[in-house]
């Protein structure tokens, strides 16, 4: 006879889930004391309101749902119609629109440069801040078209006819001729496949026209957002490397020619289309003296990298947050992580890295504000500043991403949990607008052409020279190393790396609560502590520094 074994309990019970912690949905992502005092600092308290707007948005289900179906559902290349006809064109998802169109109408593309009031761009930086912690690949047109304004400029009838609509509200997606669009996104085609960060080995040509156009023959490495409306792009023309602004349509309707060879499969950054363009004879206009194309587009790629500094602080800050968030719900041994004393380490050592990231980019955003207003003061700091916020906040963001998710531990490496694709997108801002290598060589011409970057760079750390040692200590010597010009690019990562830190220890030490400046200052500019994050020494005041978390539980 066959037994039969009794059923003691019904088997849905294994299925009970326990200590998991509730979504991080419907909560304000703008909810960070360290956000909302670094824009009151940088004189944009006028747009609280607004961005907690946006904060409450961004940390939706909502939206949530649209920055996952973005990035699920990448980018799709049409390169001919169903008869044969070229049409060049990338389809998105909806989401992605979705996405596009908040960030637009929200003033986070160009808006800022038609706003007179003071704080327009620190407001800008914060929006861009809180909406792109949920998406970060969606950021990039909206961050170009931002840019673009500054070097558009240097043609004055090209900005009067252009400018109107870069700095719209309105989201108006598709290829029609700019003038009967009601707002426009702009690009740049800088880099080619035989030359990458070197744009002088470009190879693309342009020649003028009778009319006063150019036409250019070539084919560009790395062009993201192929379907926006304006691209500025870098060429030769016989007086030199020249800037020259590219609509994908022209003024009466017809198609410039603007071939998409291929999209790149990219790490992560997926929801964002970046291609291979190829032009042959395409319809150009100078921008700018002929001859002067990086100074022309530098100005752009200024405000980029400014972008990117916001990014990798918002990418940090938006990791930190998922991880407060698990330790606060998650229980082991007996009592939460958050309240366990190791974990209690990391967290605090990761909220100092936001905390300075977070008071440095905003410090950028304040200064770039100022800059455009006039002050010669702030537009040398931010010379020097930029450079060294690029290199050094977009370098940690890999490391501080990579400890948030495995706070999470196996819950972090799935991709539910967002945190894989906040990871997969941590190392672009440290690629895009120029590498490390780059930001710190830069940093050299600087202090070689532009003394006066040097001497505002100075002031800005001297302003808190008196108030802790370690910081007093670590501006001598790296005043010292400054001045050095002895192996100046074997050491010019040395160099850089220590002034982002001495410059954010100035910035904590004036601004920041004293656990938080004292905690930095003996963690990162006298170095006890380890290499990894949560290495910070017993007599940190863990509890003060965790106060300081996202508060968005």
């Amino acid at each position: 006879m066959t037994a039969t074994v009794p059923r003691t309990a019904p088997s849905a019970v294994t299925h009970e889930v326990t200590n998991q912690p509730p979504p991080l949905t419907g909560h304000d992502v703008a909810d960070d004391p360290v956000l909302i005092e670094g824009v009151r600092r940088e004189g944009a308290e006028w747009y609280l309101d607004d961005l907690h707007r946006i904060g409450r948005l961004a940390g939706s289900e909502e939206t949530q749902r649209w920055a996952e179906e973005a990035n699920r559902y990448e980018p799709v290349l049409r390169t001919h119609d169903r008869y044969g006809h070229r049409v060049d064109e990338v389809d998105f998802h909806p989401s992605y629109h979705s996405l596009m169109d908040v960030a637009v109408s929200e003033g986070l593309a160009g808006s800022a440069w038609a706003d007179p009031r003071p704080g327009a761009h620190v407001a800008r930086a914060a929006g861009f801040m809180v909406w792109s912690s949920t998406e970060a690949g969606h950021g990039c047109p909206v961050s170009m078209t931002y840019a673009v304004v500054p070097a558009l400029r240097r043609s004055p009838e090209l900005a009067a006819l252009y400018e109107p609509l870069l700095t719209s509200r309105v989201y108006d997606p598709g290829l029609r001729a700019p003038g009967g669009k009601r707002g426009l996104l702009a690009g740049m085609g800088m880099t080619e496949k035989q030359g990458g960060t070197d744009v002088r080995s470009n190879t693309t040509t342009a020649e003028e026209q009778p009319d006063g156009t150019w036409r250019l023959r070539g084919h560009k490495w790395f062009t993201s957002a192929p379907m926006n409306d304006l691209f500025l792009v870098l060429a030769q023309a016989p007086g030199g490397l020249s800037c020259f602004l590219v609509p994908r349509v022209l003024p009466d309707g017809s198609r410039n020619t603007f071939r998409i060879q291929r999209l790149k499969d990219k790490l992560g950054n997926r929801s964002n289309a970046s291609s291979e363009p190829e032009f042959d004879d395409t319809v150009a206009w100078l921008v700018g003296d002929e001859g002067k194309g990086v100074r022309t587009i530098i100005d752009m790629v200024t405000m980029t990298r400014l972008d990117c500094v916001l990014g990798s602080a918002s990418g940090t800050r938006a990791a930190l947050a998922q991880a407060a968030h698990h330790a606060r719900h998650r229980s082991v041994f007996g009592a939460r992580l958050v309240e366990q004393p190791l974990m209690r380490n990391v967290l605090a050592d990761l909220g100092l890295e936001s905390e300075a990231a977070t008071a440095l980019a905003l410090r950028l955003a304040g200064a770039a504000d100022r800059a455009q207003r006039g002050d010669a003061g702030e537009r040398a700091f931010l010379r020097l500043a930029t450079a060294v916020g690029k290199y050094w906040v977009c370098k940690r963001q890999p490391a501080a991403v990579a400890e948030a998710l495995e706070c999470l531990g196996g819950n972090g490496y799935d991709e539910a949990s967002g945190l894989p694709r906040l990871y997969r997108d941590a190392p672009l801002n440290g690629i895009w607008e120029g590498s490390g290598n780059v930001n710190a060589l830069d940093l050299l011409r600087a202090l070689a052409r532009e003394p006066e970057s040097l001497e505002a760079f100075g002031a800005e750390i001297e302003a808190a020279l008196g108030a802790d040692r370690r910081l007093d200590d670590a501006w001598r010597e790296l005043r010292a190393e400054l001045v050095l010009t002895e192996d100046a690019q074997l050491r010019a990562r040395r160099v850089v790396e220590r002034a982002a830190l001495v410059l954010q220890g100035s910035l904590l030490v004036r601004h920041a609560p004293t656990a938080v400046a004292d905690a930095f200052c003996a963690s990162r500019l006298a170095g006890d502590r380890g290499l990894a994050f949560g290495t910070l020494p017993p007599g940190t005041d863990f509890a003060a520094l965790l106060d300081r978390l996202p508060r968005q539980a």
